[in-house]
């Protein structure tokens, strides 16, 4: 299959915004894998307030997601995502002066509340400057690139930063702040990603979001996803794998990698098998890959580490993978199919509200149940809640209009 068959053909400002995108993704890469280890063996915080600080990144999505929305529909996606990034800057220089507990959780704030902000605003404009069968195409491109640059971000920074030399760290922050300033003058000297705003009445808001059933159905099935599935690669996962899972931490380093590398090879060819199909049926499959990943980490614990242990540890992690790569064709689309466009900003801002309340939950379940020695529950339990999400996408389907539903076909394209 040649490489041309397999990338989607977008406008070339799809295209441009997409770039932008990973190029902040790179900025992000280079820093967030190593905040934690930077707040306390390198800034010499206390293990529980570095921990503390480093949550405040999705605390601050709370407030983010929402206005991020709220200003995509006043002041349109392109001036949110730049005013976002411009915060986020701010937060990711001041992170590189950390010198106090409080400048931690102030910086960390500031970057968090940066990114919320975009992140909404950055969904409404990718779906307003394609097509809406184009939608699909565009939301998996967008997670491919992503995760390449997170990936790249992570693979120069673990070769530039030295625990022993404080200023290395510093560098990759302010290399951070650099690479989201860097995305503006992308978005300002674009005419064509001013994007299409459509003046909301006095009467449309967030209530008015509030009140389309279908969409909380999917608001709920994505917060419980999210918790039981993203947030516990970063909280379940490499808890038990190491202890009791036995897995050194280079080991785990080359378990979540395979997570990684698996998205950012396979997502194209999921693009390309969810077309002409139901986005509820993605969504299921998502549900059931989850589920096998986790009951895969639980065998994979009881291994005793080794080689042995890797290898299944690895398997889980590209079976999350392989769920992970099945949203971008479908939630972020099912979202803007959804949406009116005088409120697309407002729908996306409480859309990835439902991502944020996933990963302040998750973690915290996961560090409950792992406290009191119960990881067999915890793992039985995730996938448990994954088949609910199956079960839910597929009583879904039932409501949704085949319009708002379908991946569409190549051919649309």
């Amino acid at each position: 299959m040649r490489t041309r068959d397999l990338v989607p053909a977008l406008p070339r400002e799809a295209w441009t915004l997409l770039a932008g995108t990973w190029l902040s993704a790179l900025g992000t890469g280079l820093t967030l894998p190593f905040l934690l280890v930077y707040l306390h063996q390198v800034r010499g915080l206390e293990l529980e307030a570095a921990a503390l600080a480093v949550s405040t990144l999705a605390v601050a999505g709370l407030v983010g997601n929402p206005l991020g929305g709220w200003l995509a529909d006043r002041l349109g996606p392109r001036n949110a995502i730049a005013a976002g990034l411009v915060i986020a800057a701010t937060g990711a220089f001041a992170v590189a002066a950390v010198r106090e507990p409080w400048h931690a959780f102030a910086a960390a704030a500031v970057v968090g509340l940066g990114a919320a902000i975009v992140w909404p605003a950055q969904d409404a404009l990718l779906a307003t400057v394609v097509r809406p069968e184009q939608r699909s195409s565009a939301f998996a491109v967008h997670h491919a690139l992503l995760n390449l640059g997170f990936g790249v971000g992570g693979l120069v920074a673990a070769a530039l930063v030295q625990e022993s030399s404080p200023e290395t760290f510093e560098l990759v922050y302010v290399l951070d702040g650099v690479s989201f300033l860097a995305f503006v003058p992308i978005l300002l000297l674009t005419p064509a990603l001013r994007g299409k705003r459509e003046p909301a009445t006095q009467t449309a808001g967030f209530r008015q979001v509030l009140r389309d059933r279908l969409f909380l159905r999917v608001w709920a099935l994505t917060a419980l996803l999210v918790a039981v599935g993203y947030a516990q690669y970063h909280a379940a996962f490499p808890a038990y794998a190491t202890r009791p899972g036995g897995l050194p931490l280079d080991h785990l380093g080359v378990a979540l990698a395979v997570n990684t590398f698996v998205v950012a090879a396979v997502q194209l060819f999921t693009l390309r098998a969810m077309r002409g199909r139901r986005r509820t049926r993605g969504l299921a499959l998502v549900a059931v890959a989850f589920s096998l990943a986790w009951v895969v980490t639980l065998a994979a614990g009881q291994l005793g580490g080794g080689a042995t242990a890797l290898v299944v540890f690895s398997l889980a992690m590209a079976l999350l993978a392989l769920g992970e790569t099945l949203v971008p064709p479908t939630l972020p689309p099912l979202v803007n199919e959804l949406a009116t466009e005088e409120l697309r900003g407002r729908y996306n801002g409480v859309s990835t509200l439902a991502w944020t309340t996933g990963f302040i939950v998750g973690p915290a379940v996961a560090g409950l149940v792992l406290a009191v020695g119960e990881p067999e529950a915890l793992f039985l339990g995730l996938s448990a809640c994954c088949a609910v999400v199956a079960v839910g996408a597929l009583r879904l389907e039932r409501r949704l209009p085949a319009s708002v539903n379908l991946v569409p076909a190549l051919a649309s394209e």
